[in-house]
């Protein structure tokens, strides 16, 4: 039976990988419709009330789609919701919150050089920002900038800016990139299950009730859709940006994340306008180009490590205590010093390795104490580290480190 490491591993790996296939669903099915709606076409004898139609090719057969602004004059037989994506997507997402950030909060959510806070404090943090988030935004689109679309996108953005800004001040680099990727997508996701769907289901039930439908739900519907459309493309990058510590470590990693929100903007114009038969606005890629070399510049101008000194200084948690104390211990950092530090330290002697992948250094005993867990899963139970096992790790070691881990997870499990 595997132990609760590698089941715990599992389990991650098992939401994240349906946290992935629903993204896929829900951006897919978002482009689609709002290239769709951008294409639609004027045509004779449309039905009455029909907004615009398009002819589509596909798998071998020809579709007729037909938009109706508000709705038809009688409810269709047949009515397929898109909902299901979207919730799947954030209730997947949350669940990998909980399981890396949450769980792992003393290793990838707490920074105590910038806020000393407790796991249940942190926690609150990250709940409720989410939820204050929504709050503003949707209050915003509800006041009279609803409209006035473009200020209510700028204002937008400057939240989005504030709030990345925030996150640096009080958690991890790494987790306050993903924190703003969930904070956009927790308004993406509150858009289709607080306001599309409600409003949808107005129509509906005004259509059941031979009732005219009101115009303005599927006007609203249409500004909060347009919004999702424009924050898909950020939210992707902010999800993945935990792979890079160019991105998350950079001290400037707000404002990284701000000018990939406006590489957003410029590369959905483009397929937007050119959707809407309205031409290629081929301009928007050489801003997108110049604000990705602006990206670049500041992360290599803003790289943020903690210095070797500062790091063989730094006193340990009680967590990484207990893996420092168990027994193998200084043995195995012998092993990871040997083996993997010439890849993993604040300069890399490994030749083209410019930055230590992920940003995990394991120089320093606290820095092989604080990452037990990945040494235990990369280079004990699996030889996925060193890579092609170039600097030729034995499996006496990998044992090794096995035994070391297991005796100081069960040092914590006696501890507690």
């Amino acid at each position: 039976m595997p132990d609760a490491t590698i089941i715990w591993e599992w389990l991650a790996f098992a939401v994240r990988w349906t946290h992935v296939i629903t993204a896929i669903a829900w951006i897919g099915s978002s482009f689609y419709f709002i290239a769709l709606d951008l294409g639609l076409q004027k045509a004779e004898n449309m039905p009455k009330g029909a907004h615009g139609e398009e002819w589509q090719v596909h798998g071998g057969g020809f579709y007729h789609i037909q938009k109706y602004l508000v709705a038809p004059e009688r409810m269709p037989e047949h009515l397929t919701w898109f909902k299901w994506e979207s919730y799947a997507t954030w209730l997947s997402g949350a669940a990998l919150l909980m399981v890396v950030y949450w769980a792992g909060a003393g290793l990838y959510l707490i920074d105590p050089a910038k806020m000393d806070l407790a796991v249940w404090q942190a926690i609150v943090i990250s709940a409720g920002s989410l939820a204050l988030g929504w709050l503003i935004y949707d209050t915003l689109c509800k006041s009279k900038l609803g409209e006035r679309p473009t200020v209510l996108m700028l204002l937008l953005f400057v939240a989005l800016v504030v709030m990345g800004w925030g996150y640096d001040q009080v958690f991890t680099g790494r987790a306050a990139l993903l924190h703003l990727g969930a904070f956009t997508a927790t308004i993406m996701t509150a858009n289709v299950f607080l306001v599309i769907m409600p409003n949808q289901r107005v129509v509906v039930a005004d259509l059941k009730a031979g009732r005219a439908p009101d115009p303005k739900y599927g006007k609203i519907a249409k500004l909060r859709s347009t919004h999702n459309n424009y924050l898909t493309l950020p939210v992707i990058f902010l999800m993945l940006s935990n792979h890079y510590p160019l991105a998350f470590a950079s001290e400037y990693n707000w404002l990284i994340a701000a000018l990939v929100f406006l590489m957003g903007v410029t590369i959905r114009h483009f397929f937007n306008t050119m959707h809407s038969r309205k031409g290629q606005l081929w301009w928007t890629w050489a801003v997108t180009a110049i604000l990705f070399i602006a990206i670049m510049a500041l992360s290599s101008a803003g790289l943020r490590q903690e210095p070797l000194e500062e790091a063989e200084a730094r006193a340990m948690t009680r967590a990484e205590r207990q893996f420092a104390e168990a027994p193998g211990f200084e043995q195995v950092t012998q092993y990871v010093q040997g083996r993997c530090s010439m890849c993993h330290a604040r300069e890399p002697g490994y030749e083209g390795i410019y930055h230590a992948p992920k940003g995990v250094f394991l120089e320093t005993p606290g820095d092989i104490a604080r990452h037990a867990r990945e040494v235990y899963l990369q280079a004990g139970v699996t030889e996925a580290m060193p890579p092609a096992n170039v600097s030729y790790m034995e499996e006496a070691e990998r044992d090794a480190i096995i035994r070391w881990f297991r005796a100081g997870r069960g040092t914590e499990v006696a501890a507690n």
